[in-house]
């Protein structure tokens, strides 16, 4: 059987001294988007996780 990755609210934090990366303007209103769509008023952890996959433009 192969492991599974727990959600990205278990993980543990990442590593200090590695630089966050804010989203983009177009990362941002594309998770805006994807929580509307979804009937939120702002985007949660996973939409902005899922906009961080995006490439930046």
């Amino acid at each position: 059987m192969t492991k599974r990755k727990p959600p990205p609210w278990r993980q543990p934090n990442p590593r200090k001294g590695k630089p966050a990366r804010p989203l983009s303007e177009s990362q941002k209103a594309a998770a805006r988007q994807r929580a509307e769509a979804a009937g939120r008023r702002y985007p949660n952890l996973v939409d902005n996780l899922w906009a961080a996959r995006l490439p930046p433009d």
